[in-house]
């Protein structure tokens, strides 16, 4: 028998507008306007001028909302991008059922390959940020599992990767995909002290303004713990010589930089098995991203 599909709840301005008046009636008179395309895991509404709503497509994407609003204002002073500033959390109302999120509006495009990928300045600017993030106090997040900040291991992923990898056969080097996997799963653990990571660092949770990274969005995956997730932007985004900047920069041991191209190629994976035949823009962008892993 096979599983159930995800629940996947019917959002659409009617529900966004009835949410908004009755939870933050001071943004009721506010218009709202649907971000296209928004990501596969929220429906976001631009409402008025200033403010955004994201609504959780599926049950995996329930706590960004929350989380964000705990960490985010504690974080951001400390980094040197913008990122998302929450001002409130709805509750479930009108069939919708999980918490969702209204947050300050971030000007901006969302960050290109074609633009980008060579830029030495903007693989430094990223490096920063990755730094500054882990340098945040992990002292301060008390109880991290119950705070939902722990971290999946590449190992939890390994029967989806390979029946993703079963899946692509023909359509990539699926032996030398399999033999990058295997070394990523066999590299040293990290063996240092926790930090923070954001998780689902690729290129379109980055926003630019006059063609200058501006911000980082969508932190549904922070947590403490190894780094080594954050480096899937090097082959997200980056060229060969931009993410030998990048790698120089973090100062990357090889064990990391092992597990980095795991998790670039796990997350891959998945989108482009869940997305690929249905966006072509996803297609694209997870192709370049599996295959560029190969190039280490």
């Amino acid at each position: 028998m096979r599983p159930k599909p995800p629940m996947r709840p019917k959002i659409d301005a009617d529900l966004v507008r009835r949410l908004v008046g009755s939870q933050f009636p001071q943004w009721a008179d506010q218009p709202l306007d649907l971000l296209d395309p928004a990501g596969s895991d929220h429906v976001i509404y631009r409402l008025g001028e200033r403010l955004s709503v994201r609504l959780p497509r599926h049950a995996g994407a329930i706590g960004q909302a929350r989380k964000e609003y705990a960490w985010l204002p504690r974080l951001a002073p400390q980094l040197p991008l913008a990122v998302p500033e929450p001002v409130g959390v709805g509750e479930p109302d009108f069939g919708y059922p999980w918490p969702w999120a209204v947050s300050r509006w971030l000007d901006g495009k969302v960050a290109t390959v074609d633009a980008l990928a060579d830029s030495a300045e903007v693989a430094l600017e990223l490096a920063e940020f990755l730094t500054a993030l882990q340098r945040y106090a992990t002292d301060e997040a008390p109880g991290t599992s119950g705070d939902d900040l722990t971290a999946e291991s590449l190992a939890d992923r390994d029967e989806a990767t390979r029946t993703a990898l079963a899946e692509v056969d023909g359509v990539f080097d699926t032996a030398a995909l399999t033999e990058l996997w295997d070394a990523a799963l066999d590299a040293p653990a990290w063996d240092r002290d926790p930090v923070w990571f954001h998780g689902d660092f690729h290129t379109g949770n980055l926003l630019t303004v006059d063609g200058r990274l501006s911000a980082v969005i969508d932190f549904g995956s922070l947590g403490i713990g190894d780094p080594a997730p954050d480096l899937m932007i090097a082959f997200t985004l980056m060229s060969a010589a931009s993410r030998s900047v990048f790698r120089t920069a973090l100062d990357v041991d090889d064990a990391t930089w092992a597990r980095g191209r795991g998790w670039a190629l796990t997350t891959g994976l998945n989108a482009y098995t869940s997305y690929a035949a249905v966006s072509p823009r996803i297609a694209t962008a997870t192709t370049r991203q599996i295959t560029e892993t190969l190039t280490g």
